[in-house]
């Protein structure tokens, strides 16, 4: 035993013996070929006297990053994140400026730009060097895994049941997902689906009416998306515009949904939530945003950033890929000005700091969380990458673009992977989307007018004499302006102006419409009544594929072009959406649309644009030539992709529809590994979904078990 504990002792000071050697002849190699950067020594300028003087410096210099940089980092916890990951480079090189001074006979000097730039470089292979020792080393990387998850457990054994890993990637559907792994983007994914035995069973599934993150995550982490009709919508009793990438509109989603179901979500158990809109009533949470509001010292939605950017290495990495990718957004976004790419939407202001933001650090940070969750040994860990999503909506969803983000994301998926075979007790990962992206020209790019002018049009109202910021409703935005500590507020976009006037909002290719000085919902004939030419002018217009209204006397009314009119209250699902103008959005988008118009918060319009079931597209009333939020192609059709030692997520292949039954899926498959005590069944009627919809029988050919 003794001498098992020498040996151990000697491998590791081996290791550091190593370390410091390579990051000494990486500063002799620095100032060999940096001319503003130079070592000397009081007792000569010999090779030998220079390489002693380095090998202070590099002494030195590792020290202050191992024991001064952590206090450093916590010490700058309160400054934007973004802001942070900017002042390493001015961190890391007063680090190597003081460590210069420290040496006992002689010194450096270095112009402070150029101290920068050889502390950047010894961090990052005093790193690398560090990393390879360790992983050469499997009995060593294991009983420091080992250790680690331990003392993350706060002393105690991980259990010996499967943990589970949910990884979203956000706005991926089914058939992009396909394409990425038939043509090569995604080796990681490809593996676990092909081969002689693959692991795992790919599972489409259809989203509720509104296919956005909010709807969707909330269903599927808290087991309700109940009234939530759109990515933002008005509420007249209170007066106001609800968001859900807010952080107060996340929160009070929240709240709603657990009040609703009794429990507070799929992550009660020892779960972890990173990067997430809502907490699935995780204790572990980090970069969620319906706790972002929180301020003060028990505010955990920042606290990855520490665990990440405490690591001197990982801040100088994630600033240069940060950097790297401001570069590449500029560069694309004008070669396809340059090539006259149609379509195209406007991709300059901070839109290049945001897509770096959700493509690198955001990225970096969950993915780097999600190791930590999976060395610790939970139980159950849900991450969001948003990354493919904020990329696809300016660039589109089969844009070159997109799919170098998709290869990026099989890496990281591959990270997490590698970090759960070294894990103390086994994982299951399952990988899913919450929706997915259409492709189409903005409406107002094709037709010259935004929906709000349409409307106002059908009013008999003047157009708005101020042009409006577009609204944008990536995710990501206000993750980042969060991270940035800029004030978010509650409301986005379009404001109450007038009360007699109408206000006009946008989710992807949905709109809502409503006129706030009327109480409750205005029906069908109360709108006509009012503004005659509203509703016609909307239905006729090429570029809307259907309204849904209340009517006094027929209940839910879907009106399309030419005087259609479908009732959603008395036909079959097959007549109704056999008919005009449903028939093109296929099957389920009558039970989605009923389903909506139950919600208390429901508009007093929604609009729903055309969409082209030739070529799949759409289009946006946002400013987004790849868009989700209503009916129309691939933005309904996500996935689920999952081992297979869980049962298949429903029997004879029957469809999932909903968010709220992938929750119950979830549920069970946590029940699977842990028995019992994860509560698995949720009272529902029999022949139901979560929220009511008729359970639909379907088969899917990508669905083997």
């Amino acid at each position: 035993m003794v001498g098992e504990r020498w040996r151990k002792a000697g491998r590791a000071a081996v290791r550091v013996v190593v370390v410091w050697a390579v990051s000494t002849l990486t500063l002799l190699v620095l100032a060999a070929i940096l001319p503003d950067f130079r070592l000397t020594s009081e007792s000569g300028n010999s090779l030998t006297d220079i390489a002693l003087t380095a090998a202070w410096g590099a002494a030195a210099f590792g020290l202050l990053s191992a024991l001064v940089w952590p206090i450093v980092v916590r010490a700058f916890l309160l400054v934007p994140a973004l802001v942070l990951g900017l002042l390493v480079f001015f961190l890391n090189g007063s680090l190597l400026l003081i460590a210069l001074s420290l040496i006992p006979s002689g010194g450096g000097e270095a112009q402070p730009e150029t101290a920068v730039v050889v502390a950047a470089a010894m961090s990052a292979v005093a790193s690398a060097t560090s990393t390879a020792l360790a992983v050469r080393d499997d009995d060593a990387y294991r009983r420091r895994l080992s250790r680690l998850a331990v003392r993350r457990r706060g002393g105690e054994p991980a259990p010996e049941t499967p943990g589970t890993v949910f990884l979203q990637l956000d706005g991926v559907g089914h058939d992009v997902l396909r394409y990425a792994v038939d043509s090569g983007l995604m080796p990681t994914v490809a593996g676990w689906l092909g081969g002689e035995q693959p692991t795992h069973r790919l599972t489409p599934w259809r989203t509720d009416w509104s296919s956005q993150t909010g709807a969707s995550q909330l269903g599927i982490l808290h087991g309700s998306n109940h009234d939530v009709p759109a990515f933002r919508w008005y509420e007249k009793d209170a007066g106001r515009l609800m968001v859900c990438n807010r952080p107060a509109g996340a929160a009070e989603l929240q709240r709603r949904a657990v009040e609703r179901t009794g429990h507070d979500g799929l992550l009660t158990l020892d779960g972890a939530g990173r990067g997430n809109l809502f907490s699935g009533g995780a204790e572990q949470v980090a970069l969620v945003l319906s706790v972002a509001a929180r301020r003060g010292k028990n505010n955990r939605s920042r606290a990855g950033y520490f665990a990440y950017f405490s690591d001197a290495a990982n801040a100088v990495r994630t600033a240069v890929s940060f950097v790297d990718e401001v570069c590449r957004e500029i560069t694309q976004s004008t070669r396809a000005r340059m090539r006259k790419v149609t379509p195209r939407v406007k991709r300059g202001g901070l839109y290049p700091l945001i897509r770096a933001f959700a493509t690198v650090v955001e990225r970096d940070v969950v993915v780097a969380a999600v190791m930590g969750d999976v060395l610790a040994g939970r139980t159950a860990v849900f991450a969001d990458l948003v990354a493919y999503d904020e990329v696809a909506h300016h660039s589109g969803p089969r844009s070159r673009d997109a799919e170098q983000v998709l290869a990026r994301l099989d890496r990281s998926i591959a990270l997490i992977a590698k970090a759960a075979a070294h894990a103390p007790r086994p994982y299951r990962i399952v990988l899913l989307s919450d929706h997915g992206q259409s492709p189409g020209e903005t409406f107002q790019g094709a037709y010259g007018v935004t929906l709000k002018d349409l409307v106002r049009a059908g009013c008999r109202l003047p157009r708005a004499r101020r042009a409006e910021r577009p609204v944008r409703g990536a995710e990501a935005r206000d993750a980042a302006k969060i991270a940035l500590h800029v004030p978010v507020g509650d409301g986005d976009g379009e404001r109450p102006g007038r009360r007699s006037e109408p206000v006009v909002l946008a989710s992807g290719n949905l709109g809502l419409v409503s006129f706030p000085d009327v109480p409750g919902r205005m029906t069908r004939e109360q709108i006509e009544r009012r503004h005659p030419a509203l509703l016609s002018t909307l239905a006729e217009h090429p570029g809307i594929g259907f309204l849904l209204v209340q009517s006094e006397e027929h209940g839910a009314l879907v009106l399309g072009a030419d005087g259609a009119e479908v009732r959603l209250d008395e036909e079959s699902d097959e007549a109704t959406e056999a008919a005009r103008p449903l028939a093109v959005f296929g099957r389920g988008a009558a039970a989605a649309v009923r389903r909506t118009d139950g919600f208390p918060h429901v508009a007093d319009i929604m609009v729903n644009s055309a969409y082209d079931p030739a070529t799949g597209r759409v289009h946006a009333f946002e400013e987004q030539i790849g868009s989700h939020g209503g009916l129309g192609g691939e933005q309904s059709r996500p996935f689920l992709l999952s081992p297979l030692e869980f049962s298949p997520p429903l029997a004879d292949g029957r469809e999932l529809v909903g968010a709220e039954q992938v929750h119950e899926v979830l549920r069970r498959w946590l029940g699977e590994c842990e028995g019992p005590q994860v509560p698995v069944e949720i009272s529902r009627p029999e022949g139901t979904s979560g929220a009511g919809i008729p359970i639909i029988e379907h088969s899917w050919q990508d669905d083997s078990s």
